[in-house]
């Protein structure tokens, strides 16, 4: 037999048969009567990964090195995200991080800076926003309703020069009204409401130059400003919210150009002018569940565009101006849950067409209407408004002669 312990395939002859061993020393696992000097196995040994050397970013622009951390920061606070969204917010490229958009900032065409967020209906949840949002220098819009987000808006978002589109409704923000905002001359759209707010709101946000404010279904109570005759902002919703005392003789030509008109659910009192016949531009005008009393004024037959008024769910009473039932465009007309005791034909054309609810009412001959004892303890506290001699008038119509109704 030859013996080659250099080489790894050793040959030899066993009862006539030739055996051939790849990596000799496997013989060991077999009944053969030699012995072989193997060579031992070598033994491998591990060694530490050298370490990777630090992986250095590389901007486009300054502006969004400065932001990098930031947004690190915010998405190390997040804590839910079931869409994914904060997966794609790695590496250098903040450009295309899902909700981020870039564009120059004004100060500097040739540059690249992080201009608006779009986190609308992401669904994320964080306990705040602060050290986000008013760290973003260039930011000038910030959309991000229908998501968690907790907390109070910090006062340095006042610090953001370009910032004009400010929406965080549909979150759980609370606190008091965010007075930041007051003063920001370059904020034109603010929408906070469906959040917790509370408080008093500021008579000079309805001043301010905005053409957009949503501050309905928030927890504010305040009497509504005399000032709020002054502003020009075009889209106002100030719904389910407690808004407490009359509607300022002001507000209706304040809104004259709004085309919808919401103050629904509030502790609103008093009764209604008849200034509410300058709202020319109006298509919706909403102040059902509140507490206004007295008579409807005739002047609403001024609201030519108008579809839908509601004024249910209140203490109106006296009679429904046929002017008002002759309305061009009226589709929806409640007045349920009051105390009318008269309406004219008019009217009752516009009830069989199912265009005017007035259930729970104290109108006789009608169904579905109130006890008489209901009727008749309210009528037994006497309720008086200001100006009666403006109920009938319509401004419009500065000639017209209204009808008639019998007393209740």
């Amino acid at each position: 037999m030859a013996q080659n312990t250099n080489t790894e395939a050793l040959g030899f002859v066993i009862g006539g048969k030739r055996i051939s061993l790849t990596k000799g020393c496997a013989l060991k696992d077999r009944n053969i009567p030699i012995t072989l000097e193997c060579p031992q196995p070598k033994t491998s040994i591990s060694l530490p990964p050298l370490p990777l050397k630090d992986e250095i970013l590389q901007f486009a622009e300054q502006r969004l090195a400065v932001v990098y951390p930031v947004i690190q920061e915010f998405k190390s606070i997040i804590t839910s995200d079931p869409l994914g969204i904060t997966k794609t917010w790695v590496g250098s490229d903040i450009c295309n991080y899902k909700g981020f958009y870039c564009e120059s900032p004004p100060d500097n065409e040739t540059a690249i800076a992080v201009a608006s967020i779009d986190f609308n209906g992401f669904q994320l949840s964080a306990p705040t926003l602060d050290g986000f949002l008013d760290q973003l220098p260039d930011i000038a819009l910030f959309h991000a309703n229908s998501n968690n987000f907790a907390g109070t808006i910090s006062s340095n978002i006042a610090k953001l020069p370009y910032l004009y589109e400010l929406d965080i409704s549909n979150n759980k923000f609370s606190g008091p009204f965010p007075a930041a905002v007051l003063g920001m001359n370059n904020l034109e759209f603010l929408d906070i409401r469906f959040n917790y707010f509370t408080g008093s709101v500021p008579p000079q946000i309805f001043t301010q130059n905005l053409d957009f404010l949503f501050i309905n279904n928030n927890g504010f109570m305040i009497k509504l400003p005399d000032n709020i005759g002054s502003t020009h902002i075009l889209f106002l919703t100030l719904a389910n919210n407690k808004f407490i005392g009359p509607l300022p003789r002001s507000i209706f030509k304040a809104f004259s150009e709004l085309t919808e008109v919401l103050l629904v659910n509030n502790q609103l009192t008093g009764c209604l002018p008849y200034e509410i016949g300058y709202l020319k531009e109006a298509v919706v005008f909403d102040v059902g569940d509140n507490q206004l009393t007295g008579q409807l004024p005739f002047s609403l037959a001024c609201l030519e565009k108008v579809e839908q008024l509601n004024f249910a769910s209140n203490l109106l009473f006296g009679m429904v101006p046929e002017a008002v039932c002759g309305l061009p465009n009226l589709l929806h007309f409640s007045l349920s849950d009051n105390y009318f005791t008269h309406a004219g034909p008019l009217c009752r054309f516009l009830i069989e067409k199912g265009v005017l609810d007035i259930r729970n009412n104290c109108i006789p001959d009608l169904p579905s209407q109130r006890s008489v004892a209901e009727c008749a303890d309210f009528f037994a506290h006497p309720r008086f408004c200001p100006h009666m001699w403006s109920y009938t008038y319509i401004p419009c119509k500065p000639y017209y002669i209204p009808e008639m109704a019998p007393s209740p």
